[in-house]
């Protein structure tokens, strides 16, 4: 396997429409969660406008007709669809999966929750956890079938700088021993974003199935509504992006041809990120975001988990 660092002639301040000038998705289908705001609808945009058939799973319907019919009116195409899904609950994820019919060449794991109040699911399950790894995790195995059909399929999980601060506590992923800490879930939750990408990769590659993870960088978004003055005030600098060159990378990864066959990886600013080094705090990806061993453990935590709630 080659494991020489990707590059790209790509960077931060590309944007999503940068990435895609000359890319041509004729013929393939996309689902994109969370598509109705942010980077969500401007990774939706790009596919769209580079000819893909583009489904808006969404937890709200009506932004996301709003979002589509936007999309619609600025890429020309009508080949755009809403589908609702709410990735907390298993329910929702299930009848999106019984719903969608055909092959899938491109899924974008986009959505999410950051910085919540201590909530948790009708599983009783830690809330960001369960909604940024978990809900994602049943999705896309669920969609199995459908991106193995497609022959060449593209699987991309959104993770976050957060993460380096947050290795996986195995013993207590839903954060009924520890106190809660809103950040430290937060983190947790995008490490096992980065590990999902990891373990669907080895598990995937030979179906055709490229998975890696995307962090898109410091963007300004409804993600960040449940963060406080006082948190805000913890975070590092950021040279906060535009949604448009947030969504870069994501489409990057979903599209660009030259990307064939390269999985089980973690990109930033449009390029494999490097190992992180504490004296260049905001960029870099964690060993234990690529860990083997943890990546393996955390698939089956995760089916155990949603086994036990199958069995109620």
């Amino acid at each position: 396997m080659n494991t020489e660092r990707v590059t790209t002639p790509f960077g931060a301040q590309s944007t999503a429409g940068d990435v895609v000038a000359g890319v041509d998705l004729t013929g393939q289908r996309a689902v994109v969660t969370g598509a109705s705001s942010g980077i969500g609808v401007e990774t939706a945009r790009a596919l769209a406008a580079a000819g893909a058939a583009v489904t808006l799973a969404v937890r709200d319907v009506v932004s996301g007709e709003v979002a589509a019919d936007d999309i619609r009116a600025t890429t020309g195409s009508q080949l755009i669809r809403v589908a609702p899904l709410d990735l907390s609950d298993q329910g929702s994820v299930a009848a999106f999966i019984s719903a969608w019919e055909g092959p899938l060449h491109i899924l974008v794991n986009n959505a999410g929750v950051s910085a919540t109040p201590e909530m948790r699911t009708a599983e009783g399950w830690e809330l960001q956890f369960a909604t940024n790894h978990l809900g994602h995790f049943a999705l896309t195995n669920g969609l199995h079938p459908a991106l193995a059909a497609a022959g060449r399929a593209r699987v991309v999980s959104l993770s976050s700088i957060a993460h380096v601060q947050a290795p996986m506590v195995f013993d207590d992923v839903n954060f009924r021993e520890r106190p809660y800490d809103r950040l430290l879930a937060y983190g947790e939750s995008k490490t096992a974003t980065a590990l999902f990408a990891v373990e669907a990769n080895r598990r995937w590659a030979g179906d055709g199935i490229t998975t890696n993870a995307a962090n898109p960088g410091a963007v300004t978004t409804n993600l960040g509504r449940h963060l406080t003055e006082e948190d805000l005030a913890q975070l590092p600098a950021y040279d906060f992006k535009t949604p448009q060159q947030g969504a870069a990378t994501s489409v990057l990864l979903a599209s660009w041809p030259q990307l064939e066959g390269i999985g089980g990886r973690y990109f930033e600013d449009c390029n494999e990120a490097p190992r992180y080094n504490p004296d260049v705090p905001l960029q870099g990806v964690a060993d234990h975001a690529l860990d083997p061993a943890a990546a393996e453990r955390l698939w089956q935590v995760s089916l155990d988990m949603l086994a036990d709630a199958q069995r109620g």
